[in-house]
């Protein structure tokens, strides 16, 4: 389910319908740090998923606080600026190949 918490997104799903990754709305993961409620909410999301037997995905993490607050809850994914900013097909297969290419060098030393 993407955009958990927003929307048409609601309880009611996770019980009506066949997910089994909840995609956490990055109006909540933008606020990590700032605000405490938005914190809490993403917590009680991941805790929820967890007890249904749910993966989860938080989108749009774009910092480092971010990163460390998703991961110590045991978010399962983690998306967004802070890995990587979106890139053309071309550049980003480039992009793959030259990590292959050096994960490759780095098992054969």
């Amino acid at each position: 389910m993407d955009d958990f918490g927003t929307g048409y997104s609601n309880l009611g799903y996770l019980i009506n319908k066949p997910f089994d990754i909840l995609k956490i709305d990055r109006s909540f993961i933008s606020r990590i740090g700032e605000e405490s409620k938005s914190e809490e909410v993403v917590k009680a999301t991941i805790s929820i998923a967890n007890a249904l037997g749910l993966k989860t995905v938080a989108e749009g993490v774009e910092t480092k606080a971010q990163y460390d607050f998703v991961a110590s809850h045991n978010c399962d994914f983690i998306q967004g600026y802070y890995f990587q900013t979106p890139k053309p097909i071309g550049k980003l297969l480039n992009y793959l190949q030259e990590n292959e290419n050096q994960e490759n060098k780095e098992n054969k030393d």
